[in-house]
């Protein structure tokens, strides 16, 4: 069961105000499920849109966020419990340990980096925890269509093409990640199975 939900997601507001709800909504969704928040400690855009509807349901955000970060006054200090880290490597991991699965919401460049990595460790077999993408008004659909093509093309296995969920249903999302069972690392030809 899901019981810690680490939340990719934009360090800036989107020219749509309707992320920002969505973001705030999800984290109502989420403390109402009495599922804690495990995110990037910022306050600003989606982060921090989420974080608050975690902290207005009452329930409990653990912020990880870098040195770095934190000396540019972007932490967002109302999270129940920070985690201070050197790097970014050492936060996308140290979220990763945290959760019980990934969730990516409509973001840029950071989120986009972060959900990826957590998929290709997936074919490594060193991450076993359920990946989503947060699809709100199909922003992930092109995502999804590269994936496809590159399963067409046969440079992504169908077990790992079917191992990701896209939906903008948390219902659905939460269903999904609560049934999960990680797929078979990527094989080649020399390793004896």
């Amino acid at each position: 069961m899901i019981k810690r939900l680490a939340v990719y997601c934009g360090a800036r507001d989107s020219y749509d105000p309707r992320y920002l709800q969505s973001a705030h909504e999800l984290g109502l969704t989420m403390a109402h499920h009495q599922i804690e928040l495990v995110y990037g400690g910022g306050q600003y855009g989606l982060m921090g849109a989420v974080a608050q509807g975690v902290l207005d349901g009452q329930g409990i955000v653990h912020g990880v966020i870098t040195k770095q970060l934190a000396g540019r006054g972007v932490t967002f200090q109302a999270v129940t419990d920070l985690h201070l880290v050197d790097d970014m490597d050492t936060r996308k991991e140290t979220m990763m340990e945290l959760a019980d699965g990934m969730l990516a919401l409509p973001g840029g460049l950071g989120t986009l980096e972060e959900v990826s990595q957590a998929a290709s460790w997936m074919t490594l077999g060193d991450n076993d925890k359920p990946i989503a993408f947060y699809n709100l008004n199909n922003f992930y659909a092109p995502l999804q269509k590269l994936l496809v093509e590159m399963n067409k093309t046969g440079f992504l296995e169908q077990r790992y093409l079917d191992s990701l969920c896209f939906s903008a249903d948390f219902e659905r999302v939460l269903s999904f990640m609560n049934s999960y069972r990680a797929p078979l690392r990527r094989q080649y030809k020399h390793e004896k199975k």
